[in-house]
Protein backbone atom coordinates (compact mmCIF):
# COMPACT_ATOMS: atom_id res chain seq x y z
CA UNK A 1 0.00 0.00 0.00
CA UNK A 2 1.27 3.28 -1.02
CA UNK A 3 1.65 6.29 1.68
CA UNK A 4 1.14 9.96 0.46
CA UNK A 5 2.03 11.25 3.95
CA UNK A 6 4.77 13.51 2.63
CA UNK A 7 3.44 16.86 3.59
CA UNK A 8 6.11 18.73 1.86
CA UNK A 9 5.30 18.00 -1.46
CA UNK A 10 3.76 20.62 -4.08
CA UNK A 11 0.15 20.61 -3.44
CA UNK A 12 -1.33 19.42 -6.44
CA UNK A 13 1.56 17.19 -7.08
CA UNK A 14 0.51 15.07 -3.69
CA UNK A 15 -3.27 15.57 -5.59
CA UNK A 16 -1.59 14.38 -9.04
CA UNK A 17 -0.06 11.36 -7.28
CA UNK A 18 -3.28 10.67 -5.12
CA UNK A 19 -5.40 10.61 -7.76
CA UNK A 20 -3.17 8.17 -9.79
CA UNK A 21 -3.49 5.84 -6.34
CA UNK A 22 -7.06 6.04 -6.04
CA UNK A 23 -7.70 5.17 -9.80
CA UNK A 24 -5.35 2.01 -9.12
CA UNK A 25 -7.44 1.26 -6.15
CA UNK A 26 -10.21 1.68 -7.21
CA UNK A 27 -9.85 -1.13 -9.93
CA UNK A 28 -7.94 -3.28 -8.04
CA UNK A 29 -8.41 -3.21 -4.73
CA UNK A 30 -11.79 -1.62 -3.74
CA UNK A 31 -12.24 -3.43 -0.36
CA UNK A 32 -9.17 -3.93 0.66
CA UNK A 33 -7.96 -5.04 4.49
CA UNK A 34 -4.69 -3.09 5.88
CA UNK A 35 -2.67 -5.65 8.21
CA UNK A 36 -0.65 -2.60 9.33
CA UNK A 37 -3.79 -0.39 10.60
CA UNK A 38 -6.39 -3.16 11.44
CA UNK A 39 -8.65 -1.51 9.41
CA UNK A 40 -10.91 -2.03 5.69
CA UNK A 41 -10.58 1.06 3.77
CA UNK A 42 -13.34 1.26 0.80
CA UNK A 43 -12.98 3.23 -2.49
CA UNK A 44 -15.73 2.53 -4.45
CA UNK A 45 -18.58 5.17 -4.50
CA UNK A 46 -21.55 2.91 -4.14
CA UNK A 47 -19.82 1.21 -1.45
CA UNK A 48 -18.72 4.28 0.58
CA UNK A 49 -22.22 6.00 0.12
CA UNK A 50 -23.70 2.80 1.57
CA UNK A 51 -21.18 2.74 4.87
CA UNK A 52 -22.12 6.17 5.54
CA UNK A 53 -25.90 5.75 4.90
CA UNK A 54 -26.32 2.35 6.78
CA UNK A 55 -25.37 3.77 10.25
CA UNK A 56 -27.36 0.34 11.83
CA UNK A 57 -24.62 -1.83 10.54
CA UNK A 58 -21.68 0.89 10.33
CA UNK A 59 -21.57 2.28 13.49
CA UNK A 60 -21.05 6.74 14.19
CA UNK A 61 -20.51 5.76 17.82
CA UNK A 62 -16.78 6.15 19.43
CA UNK A 63 -15.33 6.27 22.75
CA UNK A 64 -13.17 9.17 23.72
CA UNK A 65 -11.26 8.46 27.25
CA UNK A 66 -13.10 5.62 28.11
CA UNK A 67 -16.60 7.93 27.98
CA UNK A 68 -19.38 8.15 25.17
CA UNK A 69 -18.76 11.08 23.07
CA UNK A 70 -21.45 13.72 22.93
CA UNK A 71 -20.28 15.19 19.94
CA UNK A 72 -22.97 14.82 16.92
CA UNK A 73 -19.65 13.70 14.97
CA UNK A 74 -19.46 10.66 16.80
CA UNK A 75 -22.94 9.35 17.74
CA UNK A 76 -25.86 7.70 16.15
CA UNK A 77 -29.53 7.91 15.87
CA UNK A 78 -31.52 8.54 17.52
CA UNK A 79 -29.38 10.40 19.72
CA UNK A 80 -27.48 11.97 16.90
CA UNK A 81 -30.84 13.27 15.26
CA UNK A 82 -31.96 14.48 18.72
CA UNK A 83 -28.87 16.44 18.55
CA UNK A 84 -28.69 17.77 15.37
CA UNK A 85 -32.47 18.97 15.45
CA UNK A 86 -31.44 21.46 17.83
CA UNK A 87 -29.22 23.30 15.41
CA UNK A 88 -30.76 22.44 11.97
CA UNK A 89 -33.22 25.61 11.48
CA UNK A 90 -30.15 27.72 12.02
CA UNK A 91 -28.35 26.05 9.11
CA UNK A 92 -31.93 25.51 7.18
CA UNK A 93 -31.65 27.09 3.53
CA UNK A 94 -33.59 30.50 4.46
CA UNK A 95 -31.67 30.47 6.98
CA UNK A 96 -28.22 30.82 5.50
CA UNK A 97 -29.83 33.10 2.67
CA UNK A 98 -30.80 35.61 5.31
CA UNK A 99 -26.63 35.95 5.78
CA UNK A 100 -25.90 36.81 2.44
CA UNK A 101 -25.98 40.64 2.55
CA UNK A 102 -23.66 40.05 6.08
CA UNK A 103 -21.33 37.80 4.07
CA UNK A 104 -20.97 39.84 1.30
CA UNK A 105 -20.09 42.94 3.19
CA UNK A 106 -17.20 40.87 5.35
CA UNK A 107 -15.78 39.57 1.82
CA UNK A 108 -15.62 43.56 0.36
CA UNK A 109 -14.16 44.59 4.01
CA UNK A 110 -11.75 41.59 3.61
CA UNK A 111 -10.69 42.78 0.04
CA UNK A 112 -10.63 46.54 0.34
CA UNK A 113 -7.70 46.02 2.86
CA UNK A 114 -5.58 44.29 0.10
CA UNK A 115 -6.70 45.42 -2.91
CA UNK A 116 -4.40 48.70 -3.15
CA UNK A 117 -1.15 46.73 -2.74
CA UNK A 118 -2.38 44.44 -6.01
CA UNK A 119 -1.06 41.48 -3.98
CA UNK A 120 -2.58 39.31 -0.98
CA UNK A 121 -2.32 35.73 0.47
CA UNK A 122 -5.50 33.96 0.06
CA UNK A 123 -5.48 31.78 3.20
CA UNK A 124 -3.80 34.40 5.65
CA UNK A 125 -5.99 37.92 3.98
CA UNK A 126 -9.69 36.43 3.13
CA UNK A 127 -10.28 32.23 3.32
CA UNK A 128 -8.76 31.41 7.24
CA UNK A 129 -10.80 34.80 8.36
CA UNK A 130 -14.05 34.66 6.70
CA UNK A 131 -15.18 31.23 8.41
CA UNK A 132 -14.41 32.00 11.24
CA UNK A 133 -15.88 35.09 11.81
CA UNK A 134 -19.26 34.24 10.43
CA UNK A 135 -19.40 30.93 12.65
CA UNK A 136 -18.14 33.49 15.77
CA UNK A 137 -20.96 36.04 15.19
CA UNK A 138 -23.64 32.96 14.86
CA UNK A 139 -22.27 31.87 17.85
CA UNK A 140 -22.41 35.23 19.35
CA UNK A 141 -18.29 35.74 19.91
CA UNK A 142 -16.65 38.21 19.59
CA UNK A 143 -15.26 39.02 15.95
CA UNK A 144 -11.78 40.11 17.11
CA UNK A 145 -11.09 36.73 18.60
CA UNK A 146 -11.35 35.02 15.18
CA UNK A 147 -7.69 34.17 15.46
CA UNK A 148 -7.58 32.34 18.70
CA UNK A 149 -10.85 30.20 17.59
CA UNK A 150 -9.03 29.44 14.40
CA UNK A 151 -5.45 28.27 16.26
CA UNK A 152 -8.01 26.03 18.57
CA UNK A 153 -9.89 24.61 15.47
CA UNK A 154 -6.73 24.20 13.60
CA UNK A 155 -4.99 22.26 16.74
CA UNK A 156 -7.78 20.06 17.21
CA UNK A 157 -7.72 18.91 13.42
CA UNK A 158 -3.87 18.54 13.77
CA UNK A 159 -2.83 21.57 11.84
CA UNK A 160 1.09 21.44 13.03
CA UNK A 161 1.77 24.02 10.26
CA UNK A 162 0.86 26.84 13.26
CA UNK A 163 3.53 28.31 15.41
CA UNK A 164 2.58 26.93 18.48
CA UNK A 165 6.23 27.55 20.53
CA UNK A 166 6.27 23.84 20.62
CA UNK A 167 9.09 21.71 18.39
CA UNK A 168 7.31 18.24 20.01
CA UNK A 169 3.88 19.55 19.25
CA UNK A 170 4.00 17.91 15.83
CA UNK A 171 4.71 14.26 17.03
CA UNK A 172 1.77 14.74 19.45
CA UNK A 173 -2.03 13.66 18.24
CA UNK A 174 -3.98 15.33 21.21
CA UNK A 175 -5.03 18.84 22.60
CA UNK A 176 -2.36 19.73 25.19
CA UNK A 177 -4.03 19.83 28.66
CA UNK A 178 -3.42 23.78 28.89
CA UNK A 179 -5.15 24.63 25.57
CA UNK A 180 -7.87 22.27 26.38
CA UNK A 181 -8.69 23.94 29.86
CA UNK A 182 -8.24 27.44 28.02
CA UNK A 183 -11.02 26.40 25.71
CA UNK A 184 -13.22 25.44 28.27
CA UNK A 185 -12.82 28.36 30.53
CA UNK A 186 -13.57 30.41 27.04
CA UNK A 187 -17.15 28.81 26.36
CA UNK A 188 -17.81 28.30 29.98
CA UNK A 189 -17.92 31.75 30.45
CA UNK A 190 -19.32 33.14 27.39
CA UNK A 191 -22.48 30.22 28.11
CA UNK A 192 -22.54 31.99 31.82
CA UNK A 193 -22.86 35.03 30.45
CA UNK A 194 -25.80 33.67 28.10
CA UNK A 195 -27.52 32.05 31.28
CA UNK A 196 -27.68 35.44 33.08
CA UNK A 197 -28.91 37.75 30.07
CA UNK A 198 -30.37 35.81 26.69
CA UNK A 199 -28.72 37.08 23.30
CA UNK A 200 -29.99 36.19 19.59
CA UNK A 201 -27.46 33.37 19.04
CA UNK A 202 -26.56 30.06 18.66
CA UNK A 203 -25.49 29.65 22.10
CA UNK A 204 -28.30 31.11 24.01
CA UNK A 205 -30.39 28.64 21.15
CA UNK A 206 -28.69 25.59 22.71
CA UNK A 207 -29.19 26.79 26.47
CA UNK A 208 -32.37 27.11 25.92
CA UNK A 209 -33.00 23.48 23.99
CA UNK A 210 -34.30 20.30 26.01
CA UNK A 211 -33.77 16.82 24.93
CA UNK A 212 -36.73 14.41 25.88
CA UNK A 213 -37.45 17.18 28.71
CA UNK A 214 -34.11 17.68 29.38
CA UNK A 215 -31.40 20.59 29.02
CA UNK A 216 -28.18 19.95 27.69
CA UNK A 217 -25.42 19.86 30.48
CA UNK A 218 -21.91 21.80 29.98
CA UNK A 219 -19.89 18.59 28.86
CA UNK A 220 -22.13 18.62 26.00
CA UNK A 221 -22.80 22.15 25.58
CA UNK A 222 -19.12 22.56 25.18
CA UNK A 223 -18.82 19.75 22.69
CA UNK A 224 -21.78 21.23 20.96
CA UNK A 225 -19.66 24.53 20.88
CA UNK A 226 -16.38 22.99 19.59
CA UNK A 227 -18.01 20.99 17.16
CA UNK A 228 -20.43 23.89 15.49
CA UNK A 229 -16.87 26.03 15.40
CA UNK A 230 -14.58 23.23 13.81
CA UNK A 231 -17.20 22.34 11.09
CA UNK A 232 -17.73 26.04 10.61
CA UNK A 233 -14.86 27.41 8.97
CA UNK A 234 -12.46 24.70 8.33
CA UNK A 235 -13.83 23.05 5.27
CA UNK A 236 -14.85 27.09 3.47
CA UNK A 237 -11.76 27.58 4.25
CA UNK A 238 -9.86 24.99 2.14
CA UNK A 239 -12.75 25.27 -0.18
CA UNK A 240 -11.53 28.80 -0.72
CA UNK A 241 -7.70 27.79 -1.62
CA UNK A 242 -8.23 24.90 -3.13
CA UNK A 243 -10.94 26.72 -6.00
CA UNK A 244 -8.02 29.44 -6.52
CA UNK A 245 -6.07 26.14 -6.81
CA UNK A 246 -7.96 25.10 -9.46
CA UNK A 247 -8.72 28.16 -11.39
CA UNK A 248 -5.03 29.41 -11.76
CA UNK A 249 -4.06 25.35 -13.00
CA UNK A 250 -7.23 25.79 -15.25
CA UNK A 251 -7.27 29.23 -16.39
CA UNK A 252 -9.55 28.83 -19.32
CA UNK A 253 -12.07 27.93 -16.16
CA UNK A 254 -11.55 30.95 -14.66
CA UNK A 255 -11.86 33.15 -17.78
CA UNK A 256 -15.47 31.09 -18.25
CA UNK A 257 -16.20 32.46 -14.53
CA UNK A 258 -15.30 35.67 -15.10
CA UNK A 259 -17.88 35.70 -18.16
CA UNK A 260 -20.63 33.87 -16.72
CA UNK A 261 -20.39 34.13 -12.71
CA UNK A 262 -23.84 32.41 -12.70
CA UNK A 263 -21.93 29.27 -12.83
CA UNK A 264 -20.10 29.70 -10.05
CA UNK A 265 -22.25 27.14 -7.99
CA UNK A 266 -21.36 24.74 -10.49
CA UNK A 267 -17.76 25.51 -10.29
CA UNK A 268 -18.00 24.81 -6.00
CA UNK A 269 -19.47 21.24 -6.94
CA UNK A 270 -16.36 20.49 -9.36
CA UNK A 271 -13.85 21.92 -6.90
CA UNK A 272 -15.35 19.75 -3.82
CA UNK A 273 -15.29 16.66 -6.20
CA UNK A 274 -11.65 17.03 -8.15
CA UNK A 275 -9.31 19.02 -5.30
CA UNK A 276 -11.90 18.04 -1.84
CA UNK A 277 -10.69 19.47 1.02
CA UNK A 278 -10.58 15.82 2.48
CA UNK A 279 -7.31 13.36 2.99
CA UNK A 280 -6.91 10.29 1.25
CA UNK A 281 -7.98 7.15 3.27
CA UNK A 282 -5.28 6.28 5.73
CA UNK A 283 -4.63 9.80 6.20
CA UNK A 284 -8.00 10.95 7.80
CA UNK A 285 -9.34 10.70 11.07
CA UNK A 286 -11.04 8.00 11.67
CA UNK A 287 -13.86 9.98 14.33
CA UNK A 288 -14.49 11.58 10.94
CA UNK A 289 -14.57 9.24 8.08
CA UNK A 290 -14.07 6.21 10.28
CA UNK A 291 -17.07 3.72 11.28
CA UNK A 292 -16.89 0.38 13.29
CA UNK A 293 -18.73 -2.47 11.77
CA UNK A 294 -21.75 -3.58 14.69
CA UNK A 295 -23.15 -7.04 12.92
CA UNK A 296 -20.99 -9.79 10.50
CA UNK A 297 -21.68 -8.09 6.77
CA UNK A 298 -20.50 -8.23 3.18
CA UNK A 299 -19.21 -5.32 1.07
CA UNK A 300 -17.69 -5.82 -2.45
CA UNK A 301 -17.34 -9.64 -1.54
CA UNK A 302 -15.56 -9.30 1.65
CA UNK A 303 -16.65 -10.24 4.58
CA UNK A 304 -16.29 -7.44 7.56
CA UNK A 305 -16.78 -8.70 10.76
CA UNK A 306 -18.46 -7.43 14.67
CA UNK A 307 -15.48 -4.86 15.59
CA UNK A 308 -13.38 -3.80 12.83
CA UNK A 309 -13.09 -0.22 11.30
CA UNK A 310 -13.89 0.62 8.23
CA UNK A 311 -12.57 3.88 6.51
CA UNK A 312 -14.34 5.53 3.95
CA UNK A 313 -12.39 7.31 0.81
CA UNK A 314 -14.98 10.08 0.20
CA UNK A 315 -12.17 11.37 -2.13
CA UNK A 316 -11.45 8.23 -4.28
CA UNK A 317 -15.51 7.95 -4.70
CA UNK A 318 -15.24 11.36 -6.56
CA UNK A 319 -13.42 9.80 -8.92
CA UNK A 320 -15.30 6.74 -9.19
CA UNK A 321 -15.72 6.12 -13.48
CA UNK A 322 -18.97 4.57 -12.71
CA UNK A 323 -20.02 7.69 -11.34
CA UNK A 324 -17.97 10.67 -13.10
CA UNK A 325 -17.38 10.19 -16.61
CA UNK A 326 -13.76 11.58 -17.35
CA UNK A 327 -13.28 12.07 -13.61
CA UNK A 328 -9.50 13.40 -13.46
CA UNK A 329 -11.29 16.11 -16.37
CA UNK A 330 -11.77 19.15 -13.99
CA UNK A 331 -15.57 20.23 -15.86
CA UNK A 332 -17.02 23.54 -13.80
CA UNK A 333 -19.94 22.55 -15.89
CA UNK A 334 -20.31 19.16 -15.13
CA UNK A 335 -23.88 17.98 -13.98
CA UNK A 336 -24.86 16.11 -12.16
CA UNK A 337 -22.26 16.01 -9.92
CA UNK A 338 -22.62 14.07 -6.59
CA UNK A 339 -19.59 13.98 -4.97
CA UNK A 340 -19.56 12.90 -1.34
CA UNK A 341 -17.29 15.78 -0.10
CA UNK A 342 -19.56 16.79 2.36
CA UNK A 343 -20.26 13.23 3.29
CA UNK A 344 -24.00 11.11 2.91
CA UNK A 345 -26.13 10.27 5.03
CA UNK A 346 -27.62 10.98 8.57
CA UNK A 347 -23.79 12.38 9.28
CA UNK A 348 -24.13 14.88 5.55
CA UNK A 349 -22.04 17.93 6.74
CA UNK A 350 -24.57 20.27 8.85
CA UNK A 351 -22.61 23.65 7.56
CA UNK A 352 -22.84 22.17 3.35
CA UNK A 353 -24.85 24.94 2.65
CA UNK A 354 -22.96 27.76 4.50
CA UNK A 355 -19.63 26.84 3.14
CA UNK A 356 -21.37 26.93 -0.48
CA UNK A 357 -22.86 30.41 0.08
CA UNK A 358 -18.98 31.72 1.90
CA UNK A 359 -16.93 30.24 -1.26
CA UNK A 360 -19.58 31.54 -3.98
CA UNK A 361 -19.71 35.72 -2.16
CA UNK A 362 -15.79 35.13 -1.82
CA UNK A 363 -14.77 33.64 -5.06
CA UNK A 364 -17.38 35.69 -7.24
CA UNK A 365 -16.21 38.52 -5.39
CA UNK A 366 -12.35 37.85 -5.96
CA UNK A 367 -12.82 37.04 -9.94
CA UNK A 368 -14.75 39.98 -10.16
CA UNK A 369 -13.08 42.88 -8.13
CA UNK A 370 -8.97 41.21 -8.83
CA UNK A 371 -8.38 41.06 -12.60
CA UNK A 372 -5.25 39.26 -13.67
CA UNK A 373 -5.39 37.49 -10.62
CA UNK A 374 -2.48 34.50 -10.59
CA UNK A 375 -0.80 32.81 -8.09
CA UNK A 376 2.59 34.05 -7.37
CA UNK A 377 5.09 31.41 -9.27
CA UNK A 378 8.55 32.34 -7.25
CA UNK A 379 5.95 31.22 -4.01
CA UNK A 380 6.50 27.94 -2.41
CA UNK A 381 2.87 26.49 -1.52
CA UNK A 382 2.74 24.45 1.91
CA UNK A 383 0.03 21.50 2.79
CA UNK A 384 -1.91 22.00 5.99
CA UNK A 385 -0.16 19.18 7.62
CA UNK A 386 -3.44 18.01 9.14
CA UNK A 387 -4.38 14.09 9.15
CA UNK A 388 -7.96 15.27 8.17
CA UNK A 389 -7.93 18.06 5.74
CA UNK A 390 -6.69 18.86 2.24
CA UNK A 391 -5.33 22.51 1.69
CA UNK A 392 -2.44 25.22 1.35
CA UNK A 393 -1.61 27.08 4.19
CA UNK A 394 -0.03 30.09 1.95
CA UNK A 395 -1.35 30.88 -1.33
CA UNK A 396 0.47 34.50 -2.46
CA UNK A 397 -1.31 36.07 -5.78
CA UNK A 398 -0.67 38.96 -7.78
CA UNK A 399 -3.71 40.98 -9.26
CA UNK A 400 -4.67 43.98 -11.17
CA UNK A 401 -7.59 45.99 -8.88
CA UNK A 402 -10.52 46.21 -10.61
Amino acid sequence: MKSLTEYTLPPLEWHRQARAWYLEMLEDQPVYFDETNKCWWVFRYDDVAHVLKDYETFSSARLMNGAQSESIITLDPPRHRQLRTLVTQAFSARAIAAMEPRITRIVNDLLAQVKPAGKMDVMEDLAYPLPVIVIAEMLGLPREDWPKLKAWSDLILGDFTQEQGNAELADEKWVPQEIMQEMYTYFFQALQARRIEPRDDLMTQLLQSEVDGQSLDDQELFSFCITLLVAGNVTTTNLIGNAILCFNNFPEAMEHLRAEPELMPRAIEEVLRYLPPIRKPGESDSVIIGRTVTTETMLGEKTLRKGETVMVGLASANFDRRQFPNPERFDITRDPNRHLSFGHGVHFCLGAPLSRLEARIALNAMLQQLSDLRVDSDATLEQVRSGVVFGVKNLPITFTPS
